[in-house]
């Protein structure tokens, strides 16, 4: 089949790709000639994994190509998918469809037979219909039907996510696009991996339901980790005792310093902008989001209190700037909240990240970049560890600790015991609701 993938960011770049190694024919379209001339040259412009070894794969074997011609990309496609952005609108909360709208009006320009508008973008409960609307409005005679096909790949491991999921979710209107649908993932139904086909609205709430339900676990647990300080008790063993459970699982219960990314915070703004447009609060939701911004600030208490009370005239190393590892995406990241913190206050900000520091010079100025974790920590009075990368998982703490002047650890990821920190000449350490004990680990 030929499919047309309009936006070659995150979603639309892995899921392109991730299709034409199904074997179909895939051409990735973008309005930017900066991302194009960069594809078309074999360079992949986000960090994800094994994509580049994939894409050069695909574009060898000829099912894979890259252009700025809409109307070349969309000639004799079966479908055509929308994975443009829909961030958070200014003002309201509400995901911007701006970019989606635009593209739908565009297809109906330029599509003459049948085809199968597929939105692949997070959007709103109602958006493709809207989107039918739009079509229709621009090319009456336009044969087509709409479809919601919303991705669920994590950052870091979306090949896998696209190519084993837990479940991919198809909302449509009639046999025609339902057919079209599963022949794109035929290679899928051949494995029996689930297939979930739905109707437009359940297949558009399904994504936002999952994220907000995601997002809530990660809030529960950071708020248990907050009164396990208080009462004594450590959150991993918590966290154990409850992921133990088959009806709560142990995925997201990790306690850290909030959650952030391209996904979470969006779309439980949306979720719930969207209860309250339609008289029906989701409330739950509405705490998560409050609740995850306090999370990220008593971050800041936890990094003040390591340095006395004050971080003028500090050094501090933060180990991790991306909002989580194995991805170079920095949006809504808790970094974004800290960094400026220390560097408000006066500290001098070594940061150490292995792929966030493209993103993270102008995110966060006043900012040193060094490239060594160990180089970062030299004569620091503070460690902090912000995101989990392997690199950091076993470093060398008596090489940390005797190279800093004051040698304190804020292991906001839990990542090391607060014995072995001890041990390793560590004087003061804290992590995130790990018992009553204070920062000392002297």
């Amino acid at each position: 089949m030929k499919i047309a993938m309009i936006g070659t960011g995150y979603v639309g770049l892995v899921s392109g790709v991730c299709f034409s190694d199904f074997g179909h024919e895939v051409v990735c379209v973008d309005k930017d000639p900066r991302k194009i001339e960069m594809l078309e040259a074999g360079q992949v412009p986000i960090y994800e994994p094994g994509l580049d070894t994939l894409m050069h794969k695909n574009v060898e074997a000829g099912r894979l190509s890259f252009t700025l011609d809409l109307a070349s990309a969309i000639d004799g496609a079966d479908a055509v998918f929308i994975a443009v952005g829909t961030p958070t609108r200014r003002g309201d909360g509400h995901a911007d469809l701006t970019y989606v709208m635009a593209a739908a009006e565009e297809i109906a320009r330029t599509a003459k037979d049948y085809v199968v508008i597929v939105t692949k973008s997070t959007v709103p409960v109602g958006t493709n219909r809207k989107v039918k609307e739009v079509v229709a409005a621009a090319n009456p005679a336009l044969d087509f039907d709409v479809a919601s096909n919303p991705e669920f790949l994590r950052e870091g491991a979306a090949i896998d996510d696209f190519m084993k999921p837990d479940r991919v979710v198809v909302g449509v209107e009639t046999e025609r696009a339902a057919k079209v649908m599963e022949d794109i993932y035929r290679p899928l139904y051949l494995r029996d991996f689930p297939i979930v086909t739905t109707d437009l609205e359940s297949a558009e709430m399904i994504k936002y339901a999952a994220n907000a339900f995601l997002a809530t676990k990660i809030t529960f647990i950071n708020e248990i980790a907050a009164l396990c300080e208080k009462v004594g008790a450590d959150v991993k063993s918590v966290s154990k005792g409850m992921g133990m459970d088959g009806r709560i699982g142990n995925k997201f219960l990790h306690a850290g310093p909030g959650y952030g990314g391209s996904c979470f915070p969006k779309d439980t703004k949306a979720l719930a902008r969207i209860g309250q447009e339609h008289a029906t609060p989701i409330s739950i939701v509405e705490t998560v989001i409050k609740v995850n911004e306090e999370v990220k600030r008593r971050m800041i208490d936890k990094l003040l209190d390591l340095c006395g009370g004050s971080f003028n005239g500090k050094t501090v190393a933060v180990l991790g700037v991306t909002f989580k590892p194995n991805t170079d995406d920095m949006r809504d990241a808790p970094s974004l909240t800290i960094v400026p913190a220390l560097v408000g206050g006066g500290a001098v900000v070594r940061a150490c990240d292995p792929q966030g520091r493209r993103e993270g010079e102008h995110l966060l100025p006043g900012v040193d970049w060094i490239e060594d974790p160990y180089a970062a920590a030299r004569g620091a009075d503070l460690l902090v560890i912000l995101t989990e990368w392997n690199e950091f998982r076993a470093l060398d703490l008596p090489r940390l600790a005797s190279s800093m002047t004051t040698p304190h650890m804020a292991d906001l990821r839990n990542i090391y015991d607060r014995d072995d920190a001890k041990n390793a000449g560590f004087t003061a350490y804290d992590g995130i609701g790990r018992g009553g004990a204070g920062t000392s680990a002297a």
